[in-house]
């Protein structure tokens, strides 16, 4: 599949996600398999610029190519702005943010609420795409409501305004991450346009992955929440769509070195103390459903020290690790 001028390895793409996909995250996702880690949306009210956040969204120091950067807000001008700005700071794709159903978002007009006026969408991706050389990607959902599902319509302002590429999550803005996602509009949006599609939503193993694509007629795949505590989940994918073979999950080894290197990751981009705290929620993903994960839990999330987390999460994992070989 290609974006702009960029081809990539595979169809395997990080969904942008608040408060995950950043730097460390995107990294990791990309190492084991996934071919484009999209950043969490950046605000394009220029007065958040400055905050420490937005200096953190920006940072894509020794990221692999192509960088996308994702933005959000619902007036063309400054749509165009904060898409030039990123571009100045090192972004090679400009992904634009017409999907997330968050109040918060929704409530300035933007994000996924922007589906409901087509006008104002035209207006954003012609100014958008305008203001930059790079390609501009797309995120949707299928429409407003399920009674009104515009996506065929919004992809089609897309295609004629120079997007590169879209996704597409299998929900309306109503339904938020409610109920399950449905394909059969995608796959009205794929024979609409002549532009790559790619399929989001409840995409959890390999074979929902092949599925979906046959459902959808999708060009690639975009991977969010499933790859919460699961970054092998892409190579996996990747895997049994070239093979049709499924490759066995990692070892509890490989989880613990991984998690290990995950949290030195973020304890170096955010600072130990709030690498700390950053790195709880993805502790809890990666630990959830294994033995002695809640008692494990309560004792490292009290950790208020980087050296004290790695210990303990080196702990737990040899212990997991010495039980399996006694299982086996």
């Amino acid at each position: 599949m290609r974006i702009g001028s960029y081809s990539l390895a595979n169809a395997l793409i990080v969904a942008p996600m608040a408060g995950v996909t950043d730097r460390p995250f995107r990294q990791l996702c990309r190492k084991l398999g996934a071919s484009l880690a999209v950043s969490e949306m950046v605000a394009s009210n220029w007065r958040l610029r400055d905050t420490p956040q937005s200096r953190r969204r920006r940072d894509h120091g020794g990221e692999t190519e192509p960088r996308s950067v994702q933005i959000v807000g619902a007036d063309p001008a400054q749509m165009a702005d904060a898409a030039r700005f990123n571009v100045d700071h090192g972004a090679q794709i400009i992904d634009i943010n017409m999907g997330c159903p968050a109040k918060k978002v929704c409530n300035t007009h933007a994000g996924s609420a922007l589906l409901a006026d087509e006008i104002l969408v035209a207006r954003i991706l012609a100014t958008v795409t305008a203001a930059v050389t790079v390609p501009v990607t797309l995120k949707i959902r299928t429409g407003v409501t399920p009674d009104r599902k515009n996506g065929v319509a919004i992809a089609r302002i897309a295609a004629d305004h120079g997007i590169a590429a879209i996704a597409v999550h299998g929900r309306t803005r109503s339904c938020a991450f409610l109920g399950s996602a449905e394909y059969d509009t995608i796959a009205a949006i794929k024979a609409a346009v002549d532009i790559p599609i790619i399929a989001n939503g409840d995409v959890r193993t390999p074979q929902d992955a092949r599925r979906v694509l046959a459902r959808s007629r999708a060009d690639g795949l975009m991977i969010g929440r499933a790859a919460q505590g699961n970054p092998w989940i892409f190579r996996e994918i990747d895997h049994f769509l070239r093979t049709g073979e499924m490759l066995a999950p990692p070892s509890i080894g490989e989880v613990g070195a991984t998690l290990v290197e995950h949290l030195h990751a973020l304890h170096a981009f955010y600072g130990h103390h709030l690498g700390v705290r950053i790195a709880r929620k993805h502790l809890s993903w990666y630990c959830k459903g294994r033995p002695g994960a809640a008692v494990f839990w309560q004792r490292v999330n009290r950790v208020e020290c980087a050296a004290m987390q790695l210990r303990l999460v080196r702990e737990y994992f040899d212990g997991l690790a010495e039980a399996w070989e006694r299982a086996a």
